[in-house]
């Protein structure tokens, strides 16, 4: 699973030790169980809420907020949260840091993923984005009109859409300039007067003592070995949750306009809450 941010070396990790290799033991299959188990009940309630509700889910989202809890509880990583969740249907963006960021976000609240068409093909994590509701879309303007209506018909339903403007994951120090392609869809004559975005920052504290960088997942990075990692860590950090205010569509020209201010309550969100970071960390971009 190869990443396109190579904006920074990836650190010299410390071997698992014994008693790391021990907690992936039972760590692993735990999780596995939990995930693959509650997969096969969603499909099988997934068989009668679509006939019943079609594209509404009343019932499965309640599943997955429930296997990405559990997830993170098996892990010891906890989830702290500041400011108010939006109420209503809309579209929420957050600076992306890791594979993890699906389980941290997902066990908040009902949320829809807005993801790039070749994670569908991706085994494991493509199956269980398939089957929680996952938007698949190819980051092209040639196909603006046809992502505009699936993101109408989605977002007027009362699906909340969660993307990355980033349009890749990092080192969990930065926040990247969003891309302002898919914001587009937001000005279309049925969403620009109806529609609110809630702007979230995301950011990873590392466990005492590891890299500022242990929890990000960018370049060629390898999602084993980023498991393994944190599967075997002793103790974990914390991740925190910044709901910022959500902003109204028509408060905004363009798509430009609105994809800049909501970076900049992202990143000021994520810079408030990590404070400073050492100049050589950051790097280049």
């Amino acid at each position: 699973m190869s990443q396109t941010w190579n904006g920074a070396e990836e650190p010299d990790w410390p071997l698992i030790d014994t008693r790391g290799w021990l907690r992936i033991a039972w760590r692993a299959p735990l999780m596995a169980l939990v995930i693959f188990g509650c997969l096969a009940l969603l499909l099988l309630v997934r068989l009668v809420e679509r006939p019943l509700c079609g594209t509404g889910r009343p019932v499965t989202p309640h599943i997955t907020r429930f296997v990405c809890r559990t997830v993170l509880l098996i892990m010891g990583l906890p989830v702290e949260m500041r400011g108010q969740r939006m109420k209503g249907a809309g579209a929420i963006v957050a600076n992306h840091t890791s594979w993890l960021d699906i389980f941290v976000l997902n066990s908040r609240k009902t949320i829809y993923f807005v993801s790039k068409a070749e994670v569908a093909a991706w085994p494991g994590i493509g199956w269980l984005a398939r089957a929680t509701g996952t938007l698949f879309i190819n980051r092209d303007r040639r196909e603006a009109q046809a992502q505009t209506q699936a993101f109408e018909d989605r977002l007027l339903n009362g699906h909340r859409l969660l993307f990355f403007p980033e349009g890749t994951s990092t080192d969990g120090l930065r926040v990247l300039p969003f891309k302002t392609t898919l914001f587009a869809a937001f000005f279309s004559e049925r969403l620009h007067h109806r529609l609110q975005v809630q702007p979230v920052s995301v950011v990873y504290h590392p466990p005492q003592g590891a890299h500022p960088r242990f929890y990000g997942w960018w370049g060629d990075m390898d999602f084993g070995a980023s498991l393994l990692r944190i599967l075997a860590a002793p103790r974990q950090g914390r991740v925190v949750l910044n709901y910022h205010p959500p902003v109204r569509v028509d408060d905004f020209a363009n798509r430009k306009s609105l994809a800049h201010a909501l970076e900049i309550r992202v990143r000021e969100g994520h810079t408030a809450e990590l404070g400073p970071v050492a100049p050589e960390l950051l790097g280049r971009e």
